[in-house]
């Protein structure tokens, strides 16, 4: 059954912390170890983790997890493998589970058939970075028969009329982009980046999880005090590239992932 993504953000502020939110690419390095990584780091009390589902073209996603997507593709994943293996373990994870993929590998079962086998295999809620609000209707109208929440991407240059369209569309919560970049990129967080998230969580109607170039735990304590969660994807799937094998991968992700949830502290 999937999960409250509000109530999983609210959780974690009660207990004085910004929502951990890593990001496993689906059916990487094979569906198994996927698997166990998914169960590792709800062991490690992630409050949301995305699950990416592979894709040739990942517009927004950087080398790292270019690569993880192509081997994962060429290793046999589809978007219905992948939810498959999802709803296989869902059942047995607290954190809420939430897809990121893009809008082709959703238009291939089409916006209601995606949006049925993902609610059906626990997904809380989809990120689709090429997909905007306003060419969304029938996708919205596919995620509110199956209780899905659809996840929009706001940037730090978006303007603040065009912020007011994606909340109004959003719902669980608003993917707030570091940087004008792809995943992985290196993130400077001065002063007044720092501010400029506060800005937009103080008048955001969601809560504001924070992604792309988190990779240290220094970066994470750094933006705890001004979202309400914080992604982290590429460090940690490069944990599973540079693993010699399965047991390895788990572990040193898993030693990563302990380290950035425990920074989030505020």
């Amino acid at each position: 059954m999937s999960k409250d993504l509000r109530e999983q953000f609210a959780n974690a502020a009660e207990a004085g912390r910004a929502a951990f939110v890593p990001y496993v690419t689906g059916g990487f390095p094979d569906h198994g170890t996927c698997g166990e990584l998914i169960m590792a780091l709800d062991g490690l009390g992630s409050e949301v983790i995305e699950v990416g589902i592979p894709f040739s073209d990942p517009l927004a996603d950087g080398p790292t997890i270019q690569q993880a997507s192509q081997a994962a593709l060429e290793a046999g994943a589809t978007p219905s493998n992948v939810l498959e293996a999802v709803g296989a373990i869902a059942g047995k994870v607290d954190a809420a589970l939430v897809a990121m993929t893009y809008v082709n590998p959703v238009l291939a079962l089409g916006y209601v058939g995606f949006a049925q086998r993902a609610a059906e295999a626990g997904i809380s809620g989809v990120i689709i970075p090429d997909l905007t609000p306003e060419e969304a209707d029938d996708w919205l109208e596919a995620c509110d028969k199956y209780g899905l929440a659809p996840v929009f991407m706001a940037a730090p240059g978006t303007p603040p009329a065009r912020l007011e369209r994606i909340l109004e569309a959003g719902k669980g919560f608003l993917y707030y982009v570091s940087m004008d970049g792809v995943t992985g990129s290196d993130l400077e967080l001065g002063t007044e980046r720092l501010a400029a998230m506060q800005r937009v969580r103080a008048t955001s109607s969601l809560p504001v999880a924070v992604g792309f170039g988190v990779a240290t735990p220094a970066q994470a304590a750094a933006l705890a005090p001004v979202a309400d969660g914080v992604v982290v994807g590429s460090a940690l799937v490069r944990r599973v590239q540079e693993a010699e094998g399965p047991a390895e991968a788990v572990g040193s992700l898993s030693e990563l992932a302990a380290q950035l949830r425990g920074a989030l502290v505020r």
